[in-house]
């Protein structure tokens, strides 16, 4: 009769977070991995298979349970309140570490298609709620009425790219927040 595993994958994917946080893919060797999330080489590979598919597994997980309800903010299309509460919670997840996601985009995103692809969801799924948030910003007054719509969404969108990489050079300072205040406020009347 086959054992039952010792292990939580659930919880091994959580800990894989932080050590490819903290390295990347390419700087987080197969040893630390193994050692931080309390699993053994063997383990490891018959469950997963690979670092790469490893990789993706953690990636899916970071955007079902650290993303996910980020973006929900925008999904819940409150207008510019909705916007704002998406850089609060996305500034204090990636504050001092980055965003993984981001992360392997500008780590693999060359490379590899899957990474590629679900970067590429990502941001689209981003631009597209930011989108829904501008119009009814717009439909309630909140904003300019002279905003292009779209064009507002993916710079919005592009800032998103460009916090993730700048929390890791911001550590924990609050430029993240100004910043966020800058963008936004030139989009209220």
């Amino acid at each position: 009769m086959p054992r039952k595993a010792q292990y939580d994958v659930n919880q091994v994917l959580d800990q894989a977070m932080d050590v490819l946080l903290e390295h990347g893919f390419h700087g987080s060797i197969m040893d630390e991995i193994i050692a931080r999330t309390d699993f053994n080489r063997r383990g490891f590979y018959l469950e997963f298979g690979s670092k790469q598919n490893f990789l993706y597994l953690v990636l899916e997980r970071y955007q079902q349970h650290k993303l996910a309800p980020i973006t929900h903010h925008l999904a819940e299309n409150q207008g510019l309140a909705s916007i704002q509460h998406f850089f609060d919670d996305y500034i204090a997840l990636i504050k001092g570490r980055g965003c993984l996601l981001i992360n392997c985009i500008t780590e693999l995103g060359f490379d590899d298609a899957r990474i590629r692809e679900m970067g590429r969801h990502y941001l689209d799924n981003l631009q597209q709620g930011f989108i829904g948030c501008l119009e009814r910003a717009l439909m309630h007054g909140e904003v300019r009425k002279d905003i292009q719509l779209e064009a507002t969404a993916l710079q919005l969108t592009c800032y998103v790219q460009g916090f993730a990489v700048n929390a890791i050079l911001a550590a924990q300072t609050d430029e993240l927040k100004l910043a966020t205040h800058a963008l936004l406020g030139p989009l209220s009347i």
